[in-house]
């Protein structure tokens, strides 16, 4: 299987969501799903069917979580130079607005672009991908092309 790329942020992240959901949320439902079976009549009753429904989603995102982990590969972007790869901090300025943004290219299980934190897989971190700063790039986004100028890179 292809190993996924993750910065250690990301992984302790994966890590930290993975023990809160076996330690507390685990068998907070099994409690609710004991309690809810207490009630009765199983077929009628709605905190029994939505128990087992949570059980299911949180038993699901737990064996989703061991497999991205199993899988994952992390790279430390401190140990990394040169072009823009994977890790690195970009910060870039829209050629049409002068707007500036800063982005560090992750792994697509650690991404949040309210964060600051860009799919690799996303349009704008492929076509940076091999850039340094100076360089202009054209992103042909699903809103339409962008044009952004690279001011630096930085691996933090």
């Amino acid at each position: 299987m292809e190993k996924i790329p993750m910065t250690a942020g990301g992984h302790a992240a994966l890590e930290k969501e993975l023990k809160q959901l076996k330690s507390v949320e685990r068998p907070a439902i099994i409690r609710a799903i004991s309690e809810a079976r207490e009630h009765g009549d199983l077929s009628e009753n709605a905190e029994y069917h939505s128990a087992k429904e949570k059980q299911s989603f949180i038993e699901g995102r737990i064996k989703e979580i061991e497999g991205i982990l199993g899988l994952a590969e992390v790279i430390d972007p401190k140990k990394l130079s040169g072009t823009i790869k994977f890790g690195a901090t970009v910060t870039l300025v829209d050629e049409d607005t002068d707007q500036e943004k800063t982005y560090q290219i992750v792994g697509e299980h650690e991404a949040n672009i309210e964060k600051g934190l860009l799919n690799i897989k996303s349009p704008i971190a492929r076509a940076l991908i091999g850039k340094e700063a100076g360089d202009s790039v054209e992103v042909h986004t699903p809103g339409g092309d962008r044009a952004y100028e690279i001011l630096k890179v930085a691996y933090v």
